[in-house]
């Protein structure tokens, strides 16, 4: 928790207000946490958020904060690209915008023009719109979508917001995906069915050359080991799995590393898929990285999604659930 103030405090110099958000309590507890931070009155977010001919990479170095309220779209269908694990009305929420993590291969640098994090502080709103579906049907949110939630728990406290939430609704399943490593959080909490803690695992190659910031894979591993343990339920991601020369060596490594460190029968499930994106997205990804191994890789269009090719993509999926296969049930893989 210690390393993750200095993070913050040396990443967040600047801090952006909307004259709405200013009242808001999240507004209040966030400021407070940063002393030393510039803040700074602002109209409307987007003026800042989404102006043109930002630089992305640049901005990654050194994001700054913005709180904003959040005035519609508080809840999204899942996408086609997503895995809904079974689930009926699959949805995501987008409390925060963007990641303090600088993943090469993420998304989210063909999503949005800046890599300052958005906070809409207006919490409360999504719950009640949350709410407002429960009552006519059971629902499956992932929380962390556009985000990792948990790396940003100890300045936004999010997690516990959404966590404390869900304990009054029973018919509520909540998904809170991450790369994170820190489980202080999970501490003094009670171990819920509904409320999933999803780990993204890589081999230890790419998460060091590809995912700036994030904690190598044996700590996130020993994380998701603990609250296992703790009875916890846990997910393991092996998404994306990116096509390198030594594929099969060292994704091999990564699934008994992963199983033999957390116990194969008491997670919930295990999810595969490979990189796979939208193709306006990955047109702005390569204009950000023009020097990136990862995202010009050959890719193969369809219906508008860059992958693999339907061979290598079938190679590498079946490779990857044979391997799990080796500890899980098929039942437990979603691919």
């Amino acid at each position: 928790m210690r390393s993750e103030k200095q993070l913050f405090n040396r990443i967040f110099s600047h801090i952006y207000i909307e004259k709405e958000a200013m009242e808001y309590p999240l507004t209040k507890e966030i400021v407070a946490k940063f002393e030393n931070a510039v803040k700074i009155q602002v109209e409307n977010y987007k003026n800042l958020f989404s102006r043109s001919r930002q630089n992305f990479v640049l901005q990654k170095k050194s994001p700054k904060l913005i709180l904003a309220v959040k005035k519609d779209g508080y809840l999204y269908e899942g996408a086609k690209v997503c895995e809904s694990f079974g689930n009926e009305n699959f949805y995501y929420v987008s409390s925060v915008l963007n990641c303090v993590y600088d993943c090469e291969y993420c998304y989210l640098q063909g999503v949005y023009s800046s890599a300052n994090i958005v906070v809409f502080v207006n919490i409360e709103d999504m719950f009640a719109e949350v709410e407002r579906v429960l009552q006519q049907k059971k629902m499956y949110i992932c929380i962390s979508y556009d985000t990792d939630l948990l790396a940003m728990e100890s300045i936004l406290g999010m997690g516990k917001r959404w966590y404390d939430f869900s304990l009054k609704h029973k018919n509520l399943k909540l998904e809170l995906r991450t790369k994170s490593a820190n489980t202080w959080f999970f501490r003094d909490l009670k171990p819920i069915p509904g409320f999933i803690v999803a780990w993204t695992l890589s081999p230890y190659e790419i998460a060091c050359k590809y995912e700036n910031g994030a904690p190598e894979m044996k700590k996130r591993v020993e994380a998701g080991a603990q609250l296992v343990k703790s009875g916890w339920t846990v997910r393991i991601c092996f998404d994306p799995v990116l096509y390198v020369e030594n594929f099969k060596e060292i994704y091999g490594e990564m699934v008994d590393e992963c199983f033999d460190v957390i116990d194969p029968e008491k997670i919930l499930d295990v999810s595969i898929g490979t990189f796979r994106i939208s193709k306006d997205y990955l047109k702005r990804m390569k204009k950000n990285r023009g020097d990136s191994q990862v995202l010009f890789y050959p890719f193969y269009c369809k219906d508008g999604v860059y992958s693999y090719s339907d061979d290598k993509t079938e190679m590498m999926t079946g490779f990857m659930k044979e391997k799990i296969l080796e500890y899980v049930d098929e039942k437990k893989i979603f691919v």
